[in-house]
């Protein structure tokens, strides 16, 4: 486990819809997860997702700005 509360991606079974953004590098901050999930341009599995904390699994498919994404840790 790292150093902070909350395990690293590796060691759960689910992330955070705008955590998963940040790690990818799909947004560069959490403000700004933030906004694009609650402003309705985020994707989950072909449908507009606009809870931010919503729990992703692995195989999950999220789609922003153009790119499609495979949840994979």
């Amino acid at each position: 486990m790292n150093d902070d509360a909350r395990p690293a991606p590796e060691e759960r079974d689910t992330i955070d819809l705008q955590d998963f953004l940040k790690l990818r590098g799909m947004v560069e901050t959490g403000g700004e997860a933030k906004f694009r999930v609650q402003g309705g341009e985020v994707r989950l599995n072909g449908a507009i997702e606009t809870r931010r904390r919503k729990k992703l699994r692995r195989g999950d498919i999220v789609e922003y700005a153009g790119e499609r994404v495979r949840v994979d840790w």
